[in-house]
């Protein structure tokens, strides 16, 4: 299915559905989405890409390896428990840090911070299955 219309297409699309995941991700907390749809959009967007272009031009778009977003992503995941421990509360009780940019109250939050690195752990996972079925099937 590499038809110059999809080969047009698809950086465009992947490009407003990676946008559209991050959207998803911010908006998790308040209502359905978070850090597991957002990354399930990403890396669909990913394999559409993959598909239409090739796993290499997915490959070097990414810079990193799948499978090291995803440990990065874990990693946040991680850390995003560690605040709660330091202040002496079970692992991952939610803590919120709110500080004033310009006239702009900003909140921030642990349970933010643990969905996105469900987001890169997700993204990271999901992609490298794709890029490796894609792979192999191109062989």
């Amino acid at each position: 299915m590499r038809t110059i219309i999809f080969r047009t297409i698809a950086p465009y699309l992947a490009a407003l559905m990676i946008l559209f995941s991050v959207f998803v991700l911010l908006r998790g907390h308040n209502e359905p989405g978070g850090g597991f749809i957002g990354g399930l959009i990403a890396a669909s967007a990913l394999a559409i890409f993959g598909i239409a272009c090739g796993v290499a031009s997915v490959r070097r778009a990414i810079v990193f390896h799948p499978m090291s977003i995803s440990a990065f992503g874990l990693f946040i995941a991680v850390l995003a428990g560690l605040p709660s421990l330091l202040l002496k509360q079970s692992f991952m009780t939610s803590q919120w840090l709110s500080f004033r940019f310009f006239d702009v109250n900003v909140d921030l939050s642990t349970p933010m911070l643990f969905d996105i690195g469900v987001y890169f752990v997700v993204v990271g996972s999901i992609a490298s299955i794709a890029l490796a079925l894609e792979e192999r099937e191109s062989d």
